[in-house]
């Protein structure tokens, strides 16, 4: 067996100390171009790979972040994730990722594992946490931030777009379309993502005096937002909204196949449908869908932000919420108000 490589060794071919051997393989540490470039080619000659655990071990920092996220199904959360994973590496942390379900009691046997993995903080995407589990995150010291989800749990930073600016958005051009008969698909209703797309999007039509016409559940998921198409949109014509929004891109992708496929039904011509999310699928031809469009690159840069200010300087780092405004991305799935000019 050939004899393990150590940073002694890598010290002595480069003709430096092993300490700045450290601080090369050490992320934001200080050292010279001429120093890195000398410790570099000699690790490279050798073979050397600086031991990230052993370093973790008398740092006290394990450069890991825990994120946690649930049905990536979901469109926006596998190019969500790919955005802030690689932000995260950007500045030398490792991104190790933990599947979980929406529950609360799901989700707090996850932390249970993640904390057990010494990370220096965890970014919670598309899942809720009990304010129990935030306290004992505090207690251990690990900064949590919510990413596309807000809780009403005093210490936790979140970021989300913002979600009731984005319905009422979808409800004011809607209305501008002359829809009469307005529907809504709502996705889970634990999420705050459903609360306040829904909230703006009813505040809208009641300074309308307007009202839904028909309300069906998704839980944001495929089949669920099958189902809820049929429900409202296969009943007497009479009976049959002319638009409908969807609480993300996901369902209303599975809420246009049915439509069209299903019921015969002509989209935009017999019924209006606008989502939310703009998850690639979304400018596709075939669904050519209207939808906000969630800003995931501020969305991420927001999150590493937070995350970095609570890990890096904990007594000065303030919580917030932030909620980033999309645009509503016009395409051909919904009727243009008249006059329309993009």
């Amino acid at each position: 067996m050939a004899e393990k490589v150590t940073s002694l060794l890598v010290a002595e071919r480069a003709g430096v100390s092993q300490s700045a051997v450290s601080r090369v393989f050490t992320p934001g540490a200080s050292v010279s171009k001429k120093t890195a470039d000398k410790v570099r080619q000699a690790a490279s000659e050798l073979g050397y790979r600086p031991n990230v655990l052993a370093r973790a071990m008398v740092s006290g920092k394990s450069r890991i972040i825990g994120l946690v996220v649930a049905y990536l199904e979901n469109q926006f959360y596998p190019v969500a994730i790919e955005k802030l994973s690689n932000a995260l590496q950007q500045h030398g942390y490792h991104v190790l990722v933990f599947m979980a379900a929406e529950t609360i009691e799901n989700i707090d046997s996850v932390m249970d594992e993640i904390l057990d993995y010494q990370v220096d903080g965890i970014v919670i995407a598309s899942v809720a946490m009990s304010s129990d589990i935030a306290s004992r995150c505090d207690a251990a010291g690990v900064p949590v931030v919510l990413f596309n989800r807000s809780q009403d749990i005093d210490g936790i930073t979140s970021v989300t777009s913002d979600n009731y600016a984005g319905g009422r958005k979808v409800a004011e051009f809607l209305l501008a379309g002359g829809h009469r008969k307005i529907g809504y698909i709502a996705g889970w209703e634990g999420a705050s993502t459903q609360r306040d797309r829904e909230a703006g999007f009813l505040s809208a039509l009641k300074e309308a005096d307007r009202r839904l016409a028909a309300r069906e559940v998704g839980d944001f998921q495929t089949e669920q937002a099958r189902n809820a198409a049929r429900r409202m949109f296969d009943v007497p014509e009479d009976q049959r909204p002319d638009a409908v929004f969807v609480a993300n891109d996901h369902m209303a992708i599975a809420v246009m196949d049915v439509i069209r496929f299903e019921l015969g039904l002509d989209i935009p011509g017999d019924v209006s449908v606008v989502g939310y999310d703009d998850v690639p699928p979304a400018s596709w031809l075939a669904y050519n869908l209207t939808t906000i469009r969630q800003r995931a690159n501020l969305m991420v840069e927001e999150t590493v932000e937070a995350l970095r200010a609570h890990i890096e300087n904990p007594q000065e780092a303030e919580t917030k919420r932030v909620a980033i405004d999309g645009p509503l991305i016009v395409r051909g799935s919904a009727r243009l108000p008249e006059g329309w000019d993009g």
